[in-house]
């Protein structure tokens, strides 16, 4: 159990009972602002270690990674933090929807963009070592963080070895943000 930062796959997207209200709303809300529709790419297979799929959970206490990003006083607490589905499109604010998702009472839609510029400054920052898997379908980044952390410590030292918690969030919205760029899925927490 816990929760997880997931892909949508074109299908949940338009489903009544995952994500279909909150695609129709978020369509509604992009025509107020003059934008077109978010269209899901189509579903494709799982492969693991393909990158087509993302899959990573937050298991680990994310309050000092908050506290870090408000003492930026910069933004970056509103780009990786400020949503609850993340998006391929370029928002000025995140877009509020009146639909309830599984941890508030409305749903957050947050711009991938924004999130990468917030999460590239606090990588740089933090110094984080080369290594972290860039492709991240299956657990990859825990699995880094639990069995390799260590070891790139000792090669790779730096302000990301003072609180691991930090750089594993880091780490984390680091490749949400990519992989949603790249891929054109949206990210939402299951």
């Amino acid at each position: 159990m816990g929760i997880y930062l997931v892909s949508v796959e074109a299908d949940d997207w338009l489903d009544e009972g995952v994500l279909g209200p909150v695609a129709r709303e978020l369509d509604a809300a992009l025509a107020g602002r003059g934008l077109p529709p978010f269209v899901c790419p189509p579903a494709t297979e799982f492969r693991a270690g393909s990158g087509q799929h993302f899959e990573e959970k937050m298991n680990r206490p994310i309050a000092g990674f908050e506290a870090f990003c408000r003492e930026l006083a910069d933004g970056t607490v509103d780009a990786l933090l400020g949503w609850d589905v993340l998006l391929p499109v370029e928002l000025e604010a995140p877009v509020l929807l009146p639909v309830e998702c599984s941890y508030n009472d409305v749903t957050a839609v947050g711009d991938a963009h924004r999130a990468l510029a917030a999460a590239r400054r606090l990588a740089e920052l933090l110094a984080l070592p080369p290594g972290i898997p860039e492709r991240c379908d299956n657990l990859e980044i825990n699995c880094w963080f639990e069995d390799h952390a260590a070891a790139a410590a000792a090669t790779s030292p730096g302000p990301w070895t003072e609180d691991l918690d930090i750089a594993f969030h880091a780490a984390l919205f680091l490749r949400a943000a990519e992989y949603t760029l790249r891929r054109g899925r949206p990210l939402y927490y299951s």
